[in-house]
């Protein structure tokens, strides 16, 4: 190989990280894992005869059940991941906010659940330093929003739905895995 075809190998592969992921795709990849390793063993702990459960007693009327909560968390990632992405979400919505009503065993929801990390990490890794703070439409009518929003909000989102998860785990003799 001569000098001159070398250098600009070396040129080129030095100007990858420019295209790369940035370290706002780096750290937001980490705390959306942080959050997967906690809410899909918790989905996973939980008694498939206890999915449809919801608290009754205190003030609890008309909460999610455990499944649903699932099932609207993987929901949103899913929509908030589409935007970021640029793209249409690849998965049916459903009616509301709790995604497909067609998904009712537990082996269904896990795995909807699961799907819908591993999308939410290729939009984590598709954000640069150059693209992160760009307006982009959200997905729930709301305007336009930094990029950067938008993908925190598959992180924050889901560890609201968590903290709630955990009492419903709990009130059913689960120990949340993370707390083991």
């Amino acid at each position: 190989m001569t000098m001159r075809p070398f250098m600009t190998v070396l040129l080129a592969l030095c100007s990858l990280p420019v295209f790369a992921a940035g370290p706002v795709a780096k750290e937001l990849d980490e705390e959306l894992a942080n959050i997967e390793h906690d809410i899909v063993p918790l989905a996973e702990a939980m008694p498939a005869a206890q999915f449809n459960f919801a608290p009754t007693q205190g003030e609890f009327k008309g909460v999610r059940t455990f499944a649903l909560q699932i099932r609207h968390v993987a929901s949103t990632i899913y929509e908030v991941s589409a935007a970021v992405l640029g793209e249409k979400s690849p998965v049916a919505m459903g009616s509301g906010e709790n995604g497909p009503d067609t998904l009712k065993s537990k082996e269904e929801i896990v795995k909807y659940l699961k799907d819908s990390f591993a999308y939410a990490h290729k939009a984590m890794n598709s954000l640069t330093d150059k693209n992160f703070m760009d307006m982009i439409g959200t997905p729930f009518g709301a305007g336009k929003a930094p990029r950067l929003k938008l993908a925190s909000m598959a992180v924050w989102h889901s560890f609201d739905h968590y903290g709630q998860m955990v009492v419903y785990a709990r009130m059913n003799g689960v120990v949340p895995p993370a707390s083991r």
